[in-house]
């Protein structure tokens, strides 16, 4: 299976749906935050290992601590995640920490500043 054929692109959407899910009402760790959102997911074509960037709404410590819990209940997760969906193989998880939307937020600040500068200025 190619990297970007349309089952490979099917089965990351359905993962990502799946791990969603888990995250937002199976996992009773207290350490992950309530507000935790999977942004992407990339299963490897050969269904043996998947990355899922995560973004966690919060400071530095709840998204280190979320990290944690997540990497610790990946056993769980994983679980869960072949009883529903039906693969050869289930992936083997890593989360990856996504700062793009702190990152357009930080650069969207940036940019009304500097307009308002420019406002003043003219």
């Amino acid at each position: 299976m190619r990297k970007n054929s349309v089952k490979n692109t099917r089965i990351n959407g359905e993962v990502q749906r799946v791990l969603a899910e888990i995250i937002r009402g199976g996992i009773k760790d207290p350490r992950i935050a309530p507000m935790t959102s999977v942004v992407a997911v990339e299963v490897a074509p050969d269904l043996k290992t998947c990355k899922a960037w995560i973004s966690v709404l919060g400071d530095e410590k709840t998204q280190t601590d979320t990290l944690a819990g997540l990497r610790s209940a990946e056993g769980y997760i994983r679980s869960r995640l072949a009883r529903t969906v039906n693969l050869r193989n289930t992936p083997e998880i890593t989360f990856i920490m996504d700062q793009s939307i702190a990152y357009g937020v930080n650069m969207s600040k940036l940019i009304d500043e500097v307009v308002e500068k420019d406002e003043n200025n003219g």
